[in-house]
C-alpha cells in the first residue's frame, strides 16, 4: 500500500514496501483513515524564512495539513501497530461537556468501557462546589450502529450516581473482580482517595485509602496494578490545587505504592515537577512516568518545564523505582495517560492526540486528533477506545493492550 509522505515541500507517494515487505504493510482507505507517513529527514530542515512552532501547546506539526483524524506515520514499524485495515470513529459526543476525559476502563464481561468527566476544566461542570460525573458506554451497542450504517455514531452514556465519598474521579484501572479501581483527585476538604466501585447499580463504593500516615494526599492522578505483585502504584501531582478545587499541596509530588493486602503505603519515587500517567511493562521490570511539568493550570503553561516520560527499573524485592532515564520527551502538550500494548510500546496521551513509542524511546507514529487527548484504554485487540473530552473515539487497529485486571 502507499503512504501519503511529505518530501521537501511536495507531497509525493511514499511505498511502504520500500521498508516492509507486502505481507506487513496496512491497506487504507477513505479520507478520514488515511496514513500520512512523514519521512524525518524531510523536515530536519525548515530554512532562515520559515515559520516555526513557538507554542507548544497551541502550534502542532501537521507538515502535510492534513485534516484530523488521521494516522501519523514517522518509521515503517508503525505498521505492525495499525494494522490492514486502521480507522477512527467517533462514537459519542456532547459539545456542551467535557464528559470523557480521564479514568478509562474496560468491562470485558459487559463490552463497556467507563471514564470521568473533567475535573475543574472549562467543560467539565465541576469546581470547588460541584463533583465530576463517572460513566460508561457500550462498545457493543456502538459496533451495532456502526454496522447498521449510523453515519453519526452517539451511543448513550449512563451515569453512575457514586457516593459522596468519591469526589472529583481523575484515574482508573482494573477491573478488580469486576469493580472499578478509581482514584479521586478530592475536593476541597473532602479527601484524595482510592476506591473500588461497583460500575453496576446500585453503584455503590469502598474507600481502600485517603492518607499518608495521616495526611492528605495532593490529589491523586492516576494508577496502575503491578502486574505481579498486585500492588497499586499510584502518582499524587497538585493539579487539583492548580485547577481550583483543592487546597494548597502539603506533600512533594511523588509516586505511591499502596499493597491491599498489607495495608502498606508507602513512597517510591520522587523528583518530580507534577507527574501525571503511570504504567508498567508486561514482566512488571519497567515502569514508565509522565513529568506533565509544563501544564501549570491557573500558573499557565511553561514549555520549559518537564513534557517528559520517564522510565525506571522496578526494584526486585522493594519495588521502589530506581535507574531513572529520559524515556521521550513529547513534542507537543504534554504526557498523559499511558498504555502499552503487548509489544512493548508506549502511547501516551499528548496535546495532538496519542503518540506512539515504540520499547526503545523512537517515536513512530502518531494518533493525530489535532487537540488533546488526556488517556486512552485498550478494549481486547485491535480496539483503541479514545477520550477525547467532549467525544470518544474507536480507533480499529491491530495493536493489543496488556491486561490491566
Amino acid at each position: 500500500m502507499r503512504f501519503t509522505c511529505v518530501h521537501g515541500r511536495q507531497a509525493v507517494l511514499f511505498t511502504i514496501a520500500n521498508a516492509l515487505t507486502a505481507a506487513t504493510a496496512p491497506t487504507v482507505s477513505g479520507s478520514n483513515n488515511q496514513v500520512v507517513f512523514i519521512n524525518p529527514k524531510d523536515t530536519n530542515v525548515f530554512g532562515p524564512k520559515a515559520t516555526f512552532r513557538d507554542n507548544t501547546f497551541g502550534t502542532f506539526f501537521n507538515p502535510t495539513n492534513t485534516a484530523p483524524p488521521f494516522f501519523q506515520a514517522f518509521h515503517p514499524s508503525f505498521s505492525s501497530v495499525l494494522g490492514r485495515s486502521p480507522s477512527i470513529k467517533r462514537i459519542a459526543s456532547d459539545p456542551t461537556f467535557a464528559f470523557a476525559h480521564e479514568a478509562p476502563i474496560w468491562l470485558e464481561e459487559t463490552d463497556e468501557v467507563t471514564f470521568a468527566s473533567n475535573a475543574g476544566g472549562p467543560l467539565g461542570r465541576s469546581d470547588l462546589e460541584r463533583n465530576n460525573q463517572v460513566g460508561k458506554i457500550s462498545l457493543k451497542e456502538a459496533e451495532r450502529m456502526i454496522e447498521n450504517g449510523v453515519k453519526d455514531v452517539n451511543v448513550t452514556v449512563t451515569k453512575f450516581s457514586l457516593p459522596e465519598t468519591v469526589q472529583m474521579t481523575n484515574g482508573g484501572t482494573g477491573p478488580v473482580n469486576g469493580s472499578l479501581l478509581l482514584v479521586n483527585s478530592g475536593r476541597g476538604s473532602l479527601p484524595p482517595s482510592i476506591v473500588l466501585a461497583n460500575p453496576q447499580t446500585p453503584f455503590n463504593a469502598t474507600v481502600l485509602l485517603d492518607n499518608y500516615f495521616g495526611r492528605q494526599f495532593n490529589s491523586i492522578n492516576d494508577v496502575k496494578i503491578h502486574p505481579i505483585s498486585k500492588a497499586i502504584f499510584f502518582t499524587d501531582p497538585p493539579y487539583g490545587y492548580l485547577n481550583g478545587f483543592r487546597p494548597e499541596p502539603l506533600l512533594p509530588s511523588q509516586v505511591y505504592r499502596f499493597d491491599p493486602f498489607t495495608g502498606v503505603v508507602s513512597v517510591v519515587a520522587d523528583g518530580f515537577d507534577r507527574m501525571n500517567g503511570i504504567a508498567f511493562t508486561q514482566d512488571g521490570d519497567k515502569v514508565y512516568i509522565g513529568d506533565s511539568g509544563a501544564g501549570g493550570g491557573f500558573l499557565g503553561n511553561n514549555q520549559t518545564e518537564p513534557a517528559t516520560i520517564y522510565a525506571f527499573d522496578v526494584d526486585p524485592v522493594s519495588q521502589t523505582f530506581r535507574n531513572r532515564s529520559v524515556f521521550a520527551f513529547v513534542d507537543t502538550g504534554i504526557p498523559d495517560g499511558l498504555q502499552i500494548d503487548t509489544q512493548g510500546n508506549v502511547y501516551a496521551g499528548c496535546g495532538d492526540g496519542i503518540h506512539v513509542f515504540n520499547p526503545s524511546g523512537l517515536l513512530i507514529g502518531k494518533i493525530y486528533f489535532g487537540t488533546s487527548v488526556a488517556n486512552m484504554v485498550f478494549a481486547g485487540k485491535g480496539r483503541l477506545v479514545v477520550m477525547r473530552e467532549t467525544e470518544v473515539y474507536l480507533v480499529t487497529l491491530d495493536a493489543e493492550g496488556l491486561i490491566l485486571s
